[in-house]
């Protein structure tokens, strides 16, 4: 993998934070996966290229030290925000990957003064008015995160052929997390949708052509409550970060 980058700790609400930093230019916030962060990926790289890209782990994923008073996708946006806040960010644009983009609208119905821009890819957080998102909890670990590529390959290349047992003990505590903080309603808010209607920065809703995880009704339910945002699609599917990483870096807004 790439290595343009440094690794540090930040300690924010009591939680060490596992952080990953490289580039210069305006920041951008990358916020991961439900199934986790497989770390500094050709996405990143390209995107620090022009930019600070700050990557953390949201605590309690990938064996990091969880809160056990969060409860909810805001208590985790809070943590993001309070993280800029000891980083000394006052602007920057959210990249919200798949449940990361959940956080990252959350994030912005809180405090949208401190956004450049917005960026939801393949993004959860909206009760899709047609199909479900897909249910993580009725398939094997492995089968749903291969799920999630166009190309196995792309899988292969992070995770191997025959996935590790320590990778497996990792994507079952990262399904704790998701559980621990969206499980009822399962993936969604159902107040989001009305706080999202004053907020008023630069949004570019990214969707999969391939996604098999979320209903392309959530895409196109953001479009409109975030001020018509502007809805690309690229082919590839919900790890489109993975799948088309140069195309889904020229996507970005700032």
């Amino acid at each position: 993998m790439p290595d343009g980058y440094t690794e540090s700790t930040i300690e924010v609400a009591g939680l060490p934070i596992q952080l990953r930093r490289g580039g210069t230019g305006s920041s951008l916030l990358v916020i991961h996966h439900e199934t986790g962060n497989p770390g500094w990926l050709e996405f990143h790289d390209a995107l620090s290229a022009r930019h600070d890209v700050i990557l953390p782990t949201l605590p309690g994923w990938d064996g990091t030290q969880r809160g056990d008073w969060m409860r909810s996708v805001r208590d985790l946006a809070s943590v993001c925000s309070l993280l800029l806040d000891e980083l000394g960010v006052d602007k920057a644009t959210i990249v919200g990957l798949g449940f990361g983009g959940y956080v990252a609208a959350e994030m912005t119905t809180a405090n949208q003064s401190r956004l450049n821009g917005l960026v939801l890819v393949n993004a959860m957080g909206l009760q899709p008015d047609e199909g479900e998102i897909r249910d993580q909890f009725l398939e094997a670990h492995a089968d749903y995160v291969k799920s999630c590529f166009a190309d196995p390959a792309n899988f292969a290349a992070l995770y191997g052929e025959d996935v590790s047992t320590e990778q497996l003990i990792a994507w079952d505590a990262n399904r704790e997390m998701t559980a621990r903080t969206a499980w009822k309603p399962f993936l969604y808010s159902q107040t989001l949708p009305h706080l999202l209607r004053n907020v008023n920065v630069p949004t570019k809703v990214v969707r999969g052509t391939g996604d098999s995880i979320v209903p392309v009704a959530v895409a196109n339910q953001y479009v409109p409550l975030l001020g018509d945002a502007e809805l690309i699609e690229i082919d590839g599917g919900h790890h489109l970060e993975s799948d088309a990483p140069a195309a889904l870096a020229d996507a970005r807004v700032g």
